[in-house]
């Protein structure tokens, strides 16, 4: 298990008035994740824009922040992710933006082309604050799926270095899997029996992955397995949305292509409307 997988992290910074709450949660994470920061503007450089984010990180001299402020001209989304590949970052954080009147996040159109193509992982963060606000709940995909064992153990490390106490692992299951059409009680049973048997097997499954994980990282914490019959990525992001959770952490789709985008792959529903703040893993 890679004890540092993010070696290095990248946040756009444009001057809004979001600036001092989103480079606070980056620099945060790079000192509890022992990272190095690298701010992106689009634009030309400048002494006062370098002053101005000088003054925002002096806050962060005490724990010896190491930070690079890279400034290029040019489209956002070409710069930004032209920037996350020449300066190898590992995790690049994107603030989402809230629908007027409504206390609901998604993901703005620059930021959503950044998220489909970044090859890199990337954070979502709907409500970016100076102020720490503690991260008690994480809720992971369970998926059966290639990536989703190290998923799973990012998620861990994350709750470790955030000192999160409940992780949730959610096992998305297609409702297809239940054979059966319930139209009494012998079939309801049936349909039951089916239903608890995936349950066990999926548990089995996850289980096996936690096995793996150090005990460093697991002792101390609250873990639930939640197998939920539904459609991927809604049924996860709705479940993270009940269960009040601070973080949810998703597998990157294997490809995003332009049918992706017509019919809705998982990550899709979560993009639409952000349950929370979302970690995506490449």
């Amino acid at each position: 298990m890679s004890l540092k997988p993010f070696k290095s992290i990248g946040i756009g910074v444009a001057y809004s008035p979001n600036l001092k709450a989103n480079i606070f949660e980056a620099a945060r994470l790079c000192v509890f994740f022992g990272s190095k920061l690298f701010l992106i503007h689009v634009g030309e450089k400048s002494e006062d824009k370098i002053a101005m984010l000088k003054v925002i990180l002096k806050s962060f001299e005490k724990d010896n922040l190491e930070y690079e402020v890279v400034f290029k001209t040019g489209k956002p989304v070409d710069v930004i992710l032209s920037t996350t590949e020449e300066k190898k970052i590992d995790l690049l954080i994107l603030g989402a933006v809230q629908r007027e009147r409504f206390l609901k996040y998604y993901v703005g159109s620059i930021a959503r082309k950044i998220t489909r193509q970044a090859k890199c992982s990337v954070l979502l963060l709907i409500k970016p604050s100076v102020e720490r606000l503690p991260c008690e709940h994480i809720v992971v995909n369970g998926l059966k799926d290639p990536k989703t064992e190290q998923t799973i153990k990012v998620a861990f490390y994350v709750a470790k270095k955030l000192k999160s106490e409940k992780i949730t692992i959610v096992e998305e299951i297609k409702q297809d899997q239940i054979s059966v059409k319930v139209d009494d009680d012998k079939s309801l049973r049936r349909a039951n029996i089916i239903k608890e048997r995936i349950r066990l097997r999926e548990n089995s499954r996850i289980n096996e992955i936690i096995s793996h994980i150090p005990d460093a990282y697991t002792k101390n914490k609250t873990i639930k397995l939640q197998p939920i019959f539904g459609k991927k990525g809604y049924s996860i992001g709705h479940y993270a949305q009940i269960s009040r959770a601070d973080l949810l952490v998703m597998n990157a789709p294997i490809k995003m292509t332009f049918w992706d985008r017509l019919f809705p792959h998982d990550i899709e529903h979560i993009l639409t409307e952000l349950p929370t703040d979302v970690l995506i893993l490449q």
